[in-house]
């Protein structure tokens, strides 16, 4: 399980336009890891994997694309029980935080305060939604640390049809200790203070006034300088994406910020005359920002880009790099979060219950003569020995008959 299995990749085709598309532009600096999340990089990955398809093939996942995230990830097979799938792929960093051995094989066996446990909790999303899923939390690990954790899983399939596999991949840091005891801080910021002086207390400060919406200001303030980007990307619009991707950087901050302060946000949109909208919430944002008088369709566009985002639980400032070097653009955003928005399939109960009854064992074998259609119903009374005894013919009426497989269960 320390290996992935030895897939073998094919060269994946290029996103709606080509690279020589695209301006010579230097990439933003990147400072750290951190501008560039885990989990994003992963998410990159299955993407460029999807080439038109629902789901990427489990056979394009190879161990060389895996970079640095391979021991940081988990890879969870569902063909034998959905409801306890295996792992068929342990990194080497998840195996070591949670202490794990070779003895690990299925979603079961992993301890509760393992940081496994965190991330595959969240396979039974996957397979509803049909989609990749971000997250992000903090827990007391088994060692009684409090960590803070952030991570995805994404679907794969070996038919091209139904999910059968989840790759995740998550990263973590342990939060800060518990502060020491003030006076251990005294002592030590006595020591090495200089001389000695005698101690003054300071007259204790006035109360500042609290202002009923503290967060307004901030709020106000990135509205302003994502609208000021948001210009510079207007007047050079398609000459330069990376202004674009600037100005999307900073709507998406904005709302990050309308979230911490959702009565400031309805206030800035009641006065610009947005009205909200509940099923697509990042539509007022980018009207704020861009101007309610922008090209629609690309309002439209740049608020998927926004909720995608926010799927991914992007933090501030990283939409720019992301987009900046995610192959396809904003049109590849926007093609996976329409995709995301398609409805799941609907179930034929119908046909699961006929199916089911095929296979089902019989409780009772009647000789009543001939019949008509493979499935009936019939009508039975109980008896004062509790055994059933059947009163009525056949009963083979299609809608009766159907209205009553919708509510089977063996």
């Amino acid at each position: 399980m320390e290996d992935y299995r030895s897939f073998t990749a094919e060269d994946f085709a290029d996103w709606d336009f080509p690279v020589d598309d695209e301006p010579c532009m230097d990439l933003p600096p990147m400072i750290g890891t951190d501008e560039r999340r885990m989990h994003v990089r992963a998410y990159e990955l299955w993407l460029s994997l999807l080439e038109g398809r629902d789901y990427p093939s489990i056979d394009d996942l190879d161990s060389e694309r895996l970079g640095e995230f391979g021991p940081y990830s988990v890879l969870l097979d569902f063909t034998a029980d959905r409801a306890n799938p295996r792992i068929a792929y342990l990194g080497r960093a998840l195996r070591e935080e949670g202490e794990l051995g070779t003895e690990i094989a299925t979603v079961a066996d992993v301890p509760e305060r393992a940081l496994l446990s965190r991330l595959t909790e969240h396979y039974a999303e996957i397979l509803d939604n049909r989609a990749p899923v971000g997250f992000e939390a903090e827990f007391i690990s088994h060692r009684g640390q409090p960590m803070l954790y952030r991570g995805i899983l994404m679907p794969y399939s070996s038919d091209g049809r139904a999910i059968d596999l989840v790759h995740g991949v998550i990263n973590w840091k342990e939060s800060a200790g518990q502060a020491l005891a003030p006076d251990i801080v005294q002592a030590v910021t006595t020591a090495f203070s200089g001389p000695a002086q005698p101690v003054v207390e300071p007259a204790p400060a006035p109360e500042a006034p609290v202002e009923p919406h503290a967060h307004v200001a901030d709020l106000e303030e990135l509205l302003e300088d994502a609208r000021e980007v948001a210009q510079e990307a207007r007047a050079c619009e398609g000459r330069s994406r990376q202004a674009l991707y600037r100005a999307l950087s900073f709507a998406y901050d904005v709302a990050l910020a309308a979230e911490r302060d959702k009565d400031g946000f309805a206030a800035l949109i009641a006065g610009a005359g947005i009205v909200p909208q509940a099923r697509a919430p990042m539509t007022p944002v980018a009207k704020l920002v861009f101007g309610p008088d922008y090209d629609r369709k690309r309002l439209t566009e740049f608020a998927a880009v926004l909720t995608h985002a926010r799927r991914l639980c992007l933090a501030a400032g990283m939409v720019e790099p992301w987009l900046a070097t995610l192959s396809g653009g904003i049109k590849a955003v926007v093609a996976a979060e329409r995709g995301e928005r398609r409805p799941a399939l609907k179930v034929d109960r119908v046909q699961s219950a006929r199916m089911m009854l095929g296979s089902a064992p019989a409780r009772a074998l009647v000789d009543m003569g001939e019949v008509d259609g493979d499935i009936v119903l019939l009508v039975a009374r109980r008896e004062e020995d509790g055994r059933l005894a059947i009163v009525s013919r056949p009963i083979g009426e299609r809608d009766l008959v159907e209205k009553a497989l919708r509510r089977f269960t063996v």
